[in-house]
């Protein structure tokens, strides 16, 4: 027997609909589809849900004509066969208008990632996800590293990796690029993690 090592476990229509029918019938299960993996997405606790509304409000200070969309399914990677949801997307007001549960990730400046306190965190925020992100084209994948109490910005995309990744500690400014452009603060994160 041959094994497709780069096979996927299953076919993004068939992804879709289990996607589908898991959120029916089992509360709070968030499946994703990443890198032909089928991948469950861990339930946010109140620190990580606070951390999200925390930056929200950052975003709206600096950029009141984009809105962070928590949670909004995106279609990533390559030929957008991947699906993801990222625990938030910067995009422009009615970006995701007349979308339906897998949105186009074409409008999205920067995904948002708050790590959480599970096994899988390692293999999907730390290196699937930065990949499909950056085969996808997003421009910035903004990381909340509570573990390791810091905060990752990646960017300048290349279609298969980003081209650069800045780490700073809970505690100093940070400078998102453009398209997002501007600098915030990360002391108040110190508060929300174990």
């Amino acid at each position: 027997m041959t094994v497709m090592a780069d096979r996927p476990q299953m076919l993004t229509e068939e992804f879709e609909t289990l996607a589908r029918i898991a959120a029916k019938e089992v509360e709070l299960l968030r499946l994703e589809f990443i890198d032909g993996k089928l991948g469950v997405k861990a339930v946010p606790d109140g620190d990580h849900d606070r951390i999200v509304v925390w930056l929200s409000r950052i975003c709206m200070q600096h950029r009141p004509e984009v809105w962070l969309h928590v949670e909004r399914g995106l279609k990533v990677e390559q030929y957008r066969s991947g699906r993801a949801r990222p625990d938030a997307s910067l995009a422009p007001d009615g970006a995701f208008e007349g979308q339906g549960e897998w949105a186009d990730p074409a409008p999205v400046l920067m995904v948002v990632e708050v790590t959480s306190y599970d096994s899988g965190t390692d293999e999907g925020d730390r290196r699937d996800k930065p990949r499909a992100y950056a085969a996808t084209g997003i421009p910035v994948y903004l990381l909340v590293d509570r573990d390791n109490r810091r905060v990752q910005v990646h960017s300048d995309p290349d279609g298969q990796l980003y081209e650069t990744v800045r780490t700073v500690p809970f505690g100093k400014d940070v400078e998102l690029p453009d398209p997002v452009g501007f600098t915030f603060p990360t002391e108040a994160l110190k508060d929300w993690v174990r």
